[in-house]
């Protein structure tokens, strides 16, 4: 995995650098998003991997398949990417480029445990609770734990607000022992 990482960093960081010149982060996060689902489709890994085809006919299917044909920032990118062969990199690619963009914008991951599923609504108001108490614009992962019997847990960096039933009842029996 830190190999994969430091073979996709130099690549992200520079997309990172071109996408904040122009300003084009969140066009540069759907083209790296759409890239890396075209490298991950099985049909095209026969292409990549394929002798048959020399890169630059590999780069010009990506191309085509990216629906932005006229683009020179991607056509360069990609065609970067066919000469080196970092097509399988693409995937890490994206995620570094999306953390970049996050730093760059202020946002940062919540790691939020729910006792039960959260509707786009229920999870808009937690958010906006989340990002008063924290201080930060936040972006939301959330997993479903019924262990937690109701409530939340939100992780922000190393900070965490507990405020499920479980939490509680943890903290109700250390007491009582205490």
């Amino acid at each position: 995995m830190s190999e994969s990482v430091t073979i996709a960093r130099p690549y992200a960081q520079a997309v990172f650098r071109l996408a904040r010149e122009s300003g084009s982060l969140s066009e540069w996060s759907g083209r790296l998003r759409r890239l890396a689902a075209i490298a991950a489709d099985p049909e095209m890994g026969k292409v990549i991997g394929s002798p048959k085809f020399s890169a630059r006919q590999v780069a010009d299917l990506f191309i085509a398949l990216s629906g932005e044909p006229e683009n020179r920032e991607l056509s360069s990118f990609v065609g970067l990417l066919a000469e080196n062969g970092r097509f399988d990199r693409l995937a890490e690619i994206g995620a570094l480029f999306e953390t970049l963009k996050d730093e760059d914008e202020g946002v940062r991951e919540a790691a939020i445990t729910s006792a039960f599923p959260l509707d786009e609504r229920q999870l808009a108001d937690l958010l906006k609770q989340l990002e008063a108490h924290f201080h930060s614009r936040l972006r939301a992962r959330v997993e479903v734990d019924p262990a937690l019997i109701g409530g939340v847990v939100a992780a922000v960096g190393d900070r965490v607000l507990d405020a499920s039933v479980r939490g509680k009842l943890d903290a109700m029996a250390v007491a009582l022992k205490n």
